[in-house]
């Protein structure tokens, strides 16, 4: 099984220039937990799924890989 969440995580990090600590410490986990997540041992909540979404200003749709669009279509958000 894919793992496009985790591969979306990761890229969207990356792009940001986070380190997995600093994407831990947005979503209050730890840097092994953001890890096993991208790997795919871990899941996520849906809290923490809305977090990332509402972080990175991508769709909830694009992280779990049912679209490959990540427009952003909620409210706008303040500056991170």
């Amino acid at each position: 099984m894919e793992n496009i969440f985790g591969e979306r995580v990761y890229l969207l990090r990356k792009k940001a220039g986070l380190s997995q600590k600093q994407l831990g410490e947005v979503l209050h986990l730890s840097n092994k937990a953001i890890c096993t997540m991208e790997g795919g041992s871990r899941g996520t909540t849906i809290e923490k799924l809305v977090k990332l979404a509402e972080y990175f200003h991508v769709s909830t749709d694009y992280l779990l890989g049912i679209t490959d669009d990540p427009t952003w279509r909620g409210a706008p958000l303040e500056e991170k």
